[in-house]
């Protein structure tokens, strides 16, 4: 027993210095290159940051500047006139991005205005949520690249249209093989936009190009119930109001009002559009169309 013991202790001994020795020599490399690696990934991730700053996109810059809104900005205590947006705080607290909050009170705003301009001005347009979806999908990929993509779907389809007549095919085959151009057509713009280098577009996500392919069958739906005159108008108009959404959706300004005043806002798009639905008068295209006839009644009178 007690040799058994004295080789235990022996062994210890010599075994100590050789982890001593081994350890400080080996430590140095990983923990150098695991900070070269650090250092490598956050300066991936700064410019990342730095070519997406848009709402849609959960990006650290974006997040920074809403919630920095908040801090800055409590809503105090629970009573009738700030209820909103004290659940807006708590939701943020409690792990909702806060980019997700602002769209999400945001979207409604949007509806309202398309719809204003459809039934108040009289602005022509293909229903009011493509409209709507079309500027989410602006707003996520950039002005320039959305609108790049837009009329890549648009002349892809109208190619494959005109193309695929010969074949004579049913309404829903036909469309699935519309929409299976329209996909090679979107990869080859991604192809050569990452060639000549058009990184604004390479970095798009699945997102938005899945809204703009899934919006291709609407303009299919257009160009094949309607003369070409007419569906251009529509397709023009509705790419009009979904710029015009997009820049609102865009603007910090309104962005830092939803969060500020969460209960005016939302609660306000609410009653515009009660008091907008019981207006029954010409619309103002309307007006300026028949202005001549409504001055002759008037004089009459």
């Amino acid at each position: 027993m007690r040799w058994i013991l004295f080789a235990l202790v022996w062994l210890g001994i010599l075994v100590r210095p050789v982890s001593a020795q081994v350890v400080p020599s080996i430590s140095p490399q990983p923990i150098a290159s695991e900070s070269a690696e650090v250092a490598s990934t956050s300066g991936i991730v700064e410019k990342k940051v730095e070519e997406k700053r848009d709402l849609t996109q959960p990006t650290i810059e974006v997040k920074s500047k809403l919630e920095r809104v908040l801090e800055e900005n409590p809503p105090g205590e629970l009573s009738w006139y700030n209820f909103l947006q004290v659940a807006v705080a708590r939701a943020v607290k409690n792990g909702v991005p806060v980019n997700t909050v602002v769209l999400v009170l945001l979207f409604p705003l949007v509806v309202a205005i398309v719809t204003a301009a459809r039934h108040l001005v009289g602005v022509r347009g293909v229903g009011i949520l493509t409209p709507a979806l079309l500027s989410v999908a602006f707003l996520a990929t950039g002005i320039w690249a959305g609108v790049l993509l837009f009329l890549v779907i648009l002349l892809v389809t109208v190619v494959a249209r005109t193309a695929l007549r010969k074949l004579k095919l049913q309404y829903l085959p036909r469309v699935s093989l519309l929409l299976w151009i329209v996909s090679g057509g979107v990869f080859v713009t991604l192809l050569l936009a990452s060639t000549v280098g058009f990184d604004q577009l390479v970095t798009v996500g699945i997102f938005p190009i899945l809204i703009l392919m899934l919006l291709a069958e609407t303009f299919i739906d257009i160009q094949q119930g309607r003369s070409g005159n007419e569906a251009r108008d529509l397709i023009l108009q509705t790419f009009l109001l979904a710029m015009i959404a997009s820049l609102l959706l865009g603007w910090e300004l309104v962005q830092t009002a939803v969060l500020m005043n969460p209960e005016a806002i939302f609660l306000g798009v609410g009653v515009f559009d009660i008091f907008m639905g019981r207006y029954t008068g010409l619309r103002l295209s309307e007006y300026l169309m028949y202005r001549g006839l409504v001055r002759g009644d008037e004089e009459e009178e």
